[in-house]
């Protein structure tokens, strides 16, 4: 689970939904995708929001990751969606490795569904949390290039 680099203003994008990934927010990403590339993390599906942020986050994550499949874009990731519809579809790949790219408070929502809390800690702009088997396993932060378990609770 990912939540999009840092992105340019309203203003310049016109609106929220053309908002792109700034050049902080680019050089973020390639920096988690290094982070996660360390920790293992080998997806066999991508998939994001249709906005631009959360899919120029999934290009340059699968880039990094050495990723060569199609990034699948999901309007069950944009703000505001329901938990459960991604969710569902989630259920519904018969992979591994799935990069969850999407938005605030989307992606915070979405990882509270899958393990069953009322709430899960805020995301970071490129910010990501491992999950195996339901569980969350570490987190990755691009802002300080480091990857930590100790918010993790069994």
């Amino acid at each position: 689970m990912v939540r999009h680099g840092d992105a340019v203003g309203e203003d310049q994008a016109g609106s929220d939904r053309d908002r792109w990934l700034s050049a902080r927010g680019r050089e973020a990403c390639r920096g988690l995708a290094r982070l996660l590339r360390e920790q293992g993390v080998n997806p066999e599906v991508v998939v994001a929001s249709p906005y631009p942020r959360a899919t120029q986050t999934a290009e340059l994550l699968a880039d990094g990751l050495a990723y060569l499949g199609p990034i699948e874009t999901w309007r069950a990731l944009e703000p505001g969606a329901s938990p459960r519809v991604a969710a569902q579809r989630l259920g519904e790949l018969v992979v591994g490795t799935v990069v969850v790219v999407s938005h605030e408070p989307t992606v915070s929502n979405l990882a509270a569904f899958l393990v069953d809390r009322p709430g899960f800690s805020t995301f970071r702009t490129a910010q990501a949390c491992v999950f195996d088997e339901g569980r969350p396993v570490f987190t990755a932060r691009a802002d300080v290039m480091a990857v930590s378990t100790l918010f993790v609770d069994g």
